[in-house]
């Protein structure tokens, strides 16, 4: 579904995606994995359209997208939830969501069904302010804000960052459910091996900005997490 080819990006003078190539199947889960400053959300971003690159191709289905900007690649069914969250703290929970539904494809300013399946207790929130809520449930927020637009695919940079392991559990139940049951492909960024290995089929594992090791993710031996994930 999502492929990218031989990227190639830098800032500044600084190379910092080396040919990075990967694909993402429908309803899989597939996590990038690596040390801090490999890359792995530089890529995000450049397959969304936030930092331009120098050569390469990211396709999404039979649609080349390098040139399209950041809310053509939203249309086409690209949800992205960055590190960090980036939810507007200001606003309730239902404008954070309705603002979400306007790069839907079809222009939809209803929230689908969906964001309540997944996570229940956003109806229960919908006039709260998200600058109000824990860091957990801004987290749940954002990953639904991405749902908004009813995606074929979703990228999610460290959702579990600075996350209490109860909300990281969940967290961990909705991605599988997005992929398992939605069918919507999703393409994790994350720190937490522990995680990883529970919730992704497959693994990227990057260093300098390439791609070094990929397969199953009952493949990551221990020999490849000491060299490229131990610190």
């Amino acid at each position: 579904m999502l492929e990218t080819r031989d990227l190639h990006q830098y800032y500044g003078g600084s190379h910092t995606l080396r040919g990075a190539s990967l694909t993402v199947p429908e309803g899989s889960c597939t996590c990038i994995m690596g040390r801090n400053g490999v890359g792995k959300t530089t890529l995000l971003r450049a397959i969304m359209g936030l930092v331009q690159v120098r050569s390469g191709s990211v396709r999404f289905g039979d649609r080349e997208l390098v040139g399209a900007d950041v809310s053509e690649r939203a249309r086409v069914g690209i949800g992205y939830v960055p590190q960090g969250r980036e939810i507007f703290p200001e606003l309730t929970v239902q404008e954070n969501l309705r603002v979400g539904t306007l790069a839907h494809r079809h222009a939809k300013s209803t929230i689908p069904e969906l964001v309540f399946r997944l996570f229940p207790v956003l109806r229960t929130m919908m006039k709260r302010r998200g600058g109000d809520l824990s860091g957990g449930q801004q987290q749940q927020l954002a990953i639904a804000r991405a749902l908004t637009i009813e995606p074929k695919c979703v990228l999610l940079d460290e959702p579990t960052e600075g996350i209490q392991p109860s909300i990281v559990h969940e967290l961990g139940d909705v991605i599988r459910r997005l992929y398992q049951e939605e069918r919507v492909a999703v393409l994790l960024v994350e720190q937490k091996l522990p995680f990883a290995r529970r919730v992704a089929e497959r693994f990227f594992l990057m260093d300098r900005g390439a791609v070094v090791a990929q397969g199953a993710m009952a493949e990551l031996s221990d020999a490849l997490v000491q060299r490229h994930l131990a610190v």
